[in-house]
Protein backbone atom coordinates (compact mmCIF):
# COMPACT_ATOMS: atom_id res chain seq x y z
CA UNK A 1 0.00 0.00 0.00
CA UNK A 2 1.40 3.60 -0.84
CA UNK A 3 0.83 6.37 0.76
CA UNK A 4 -1.50 7.42 -1.41
CA UNK A 5 -3.51 4.79 -0.42
CA UNK A 6 -3.44 5.52 3.27
CA UNK A 7 -4.49 9.01 2.76
CA UNK A 8 -7.52 7.95 0.20
CA UNK A 9 -8.96 5.97 3.27
CA UNK A 10 -9.54 8.83 5.30
CA UNK A 11 -12.38 9.50 3.13
CA UNK A 12 -13.69 6.15 3.73
CA UNK A 13 -16.50 6.46 6.26
CA UNK A 14 -15.60 2.89 7.22
CA UNK A 15 -12.06 2.80 7.42
CA UNK A 16 -11.16 2.54 11.13
CA UNK A 17 -8.85 5.14 11.77
CA UNK A 18 -9.46 6.33 15.37
CA UNK A 19 -8.10 4.95 18.84
CA UNK A 20 -10.78 4.25 21.42
CA UNK A 21 -8.80 6.93 23.39
CA UNK A 22 -9.03 9.05 20.64
CA UNK A 23 -12.78 8.39 19.56
CA UNK A 24 -13.57 8.80 23.22
CA UNK A 25 -11.77 11.89 23.14
CA UNK A 26 -13.62 13.12 19.90
CA UNK A 27 -17.54 12.56 21.58
CA UNK A 28 -16.71 14.16 25.01
CA UNK A 29 -17.31 10.21 26.70
CA UNK A 30 -15.36 7.41 28.46
CA UNK A 31 -13.85 4.57 27.01
CA UNK A 32 -16.26 2.75 28.95
CA UNK A 33 -19.70 4.30 27.35
CA UNK A 34 -17.97 2.93 23.97
CA UNK A 35 -17.62 -0.76 25.55
CA UNK A 36 -20.74 -0.55 26.72
CA UNK A 37 -22.24 -0.01 22.96
CA UNK A 38 -20.15 -2.59 22.20
CA UNK A 39 -22.03 -5.05 24.39
CA UNK A 40 -25.12 -3.91 23.51
CA UNK A 41 -24.00 -4.81 20.19
CA UNK A 42 -24.40 -1.30 18.68
CA UNK A 43 -20.99 -1.15 17.12
CA UNK A 44 -18.54 -3.42 16.82
CA UNK A 45 -15.08 -1.88 16.29
CA UNK A 46 -12.43 -3.53 14.73
CA UNK A 47 -9.18 -4.92 16.13
CA UNK A 48 -5.22 -3.69 15.20
CA UNK A 49 -2.85 -6.10 14.46
CA UNK A 50 -2.50 -5.83 18.51
CA UNK A 51 -5.64 -6.45 19.70
CA UNK A 52 -6.59 -2.68 20.29
CA UNK A 53 -10.19 -1.28 19.15
CA UNK A 54 -10.58 0.88 16.08
CA UNK A 55 -13.25 3.00 15.26
CA UNK A 56 -14.62 4.19 11.52
CA UNK A 57 -16.24 7.79 11.34
CA UNK A 58 -19.61 6.35 10.58
CA UNK A 59 -19.22 4.43 14.19
CA UNK A 60 -18.30 7.53 15.89
CA UNK A 61 -21.52 9.40 14.34
CA UNK A 62 -23.72 5.96 15.58
CA UNK A 63 -21.86 6.30 18.99
CA UNK A 64 -22.65 10.20 19.17
CA UNK A 65 -26.65 9.71 18.25
CA UNK A 66 -26.06 7.10 20.82
CA UNK A 67 -24.59 9.32 23.60
CA UNK A 68 -27.20 12.06 23.33
CA UNK A 69 -29.99 9.56 23.97
CA UNK A 70 -28.42 9.04 26.96
CA UNK A 71 -27.23 11.83 27.94
CA UNK A 72 -31.34 12.68 27.64
CA UNK A 73 -31.89 10.25 30.43
CA UNK A 74 -32.46 6.89 28.65
CA UNK A 75 -31.19 3.57 29.16
CA UNK A 76 -27.97 2.32 27.18
CA UNK A 77 -29.87 -0.65 26.37
CA UNK A 78 -32.80 1.06 25.25
CA UNK A 79 -30.83 4.34 23.62
CA UNK A 80 -28.91 1.36 21.31
CA UNK A 81 -32.19 -0.01 19.98
CA UNK A 82 -33.40 3.03 19.12
CA UNK A 83 -29.96 4.50 17.43
CA UNK A 84 -30.42 0.57 15.64
CA UNK A 85 -34.07 1.65 14.11
CA UNK A 86 -33.28 4.96 13.07
CA UNK A 87 -30.59 3.45 11.22
CA UNK A 88 -32.73 0.45 9.92
CA UNK A 89 -35.56 3.51 9.03
CA UNK A 90 -32.99 5.75 7.06
CA UNK A 91 -31.89 2.07 5.02
CA UNK A 92 -35.15 1.22 4.22
CA UNK A 93 -35.92 5.63 3.03
CA UNK A 94 -33.36 5.25 0.71
CA UNK A 95 -33.94 1.71 -0.99
CA UNK A 96 -37.67 3.60 -1.22
CA UNK A 97 -36.51 6.95 -2.56
CA UNK A 98 -34.16 4.49 -4.82
CA UNK A 99 -37.49 2.25 -5.86
CA UNK A 100 -39.39 5.59 -6.51
CA UNK A 101 -36.56 6.90 -9.21
CA UNK A 102 -36.76 3.49 -10.94
CA UNK A 103 -32.54 3.05 -9.76
CA UNK A 104 -31.82 -0.64 -8.70
CA UNK A 105 -31.51 -0.51 -4.81
CA UNK A 106 -27.49 -1.13 -3.81
CA UNK A 107 -27.29 -4.27 -1.46
CA UNK A 108 -25.20 -2.76 1.48
CA UNK A 109 -27.02 -4.25 4.62
CA UNK A 110 -28.46 -2.16 7.45
CA UNK A 111 -26.36 -1.68 10.74
CA UNK A 112 -26.99 -4.64 12.80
Amino acid sequence: MTADDSFGRLDDDDYPAYTMDRAAEMLNTTQGFLRAIGEARLITPLRSPGGHRRYSRYQLRIAARARELVDAGTPIEAACRIVILEDQLEEAQRINAEHSQGIKPSSTPPAA
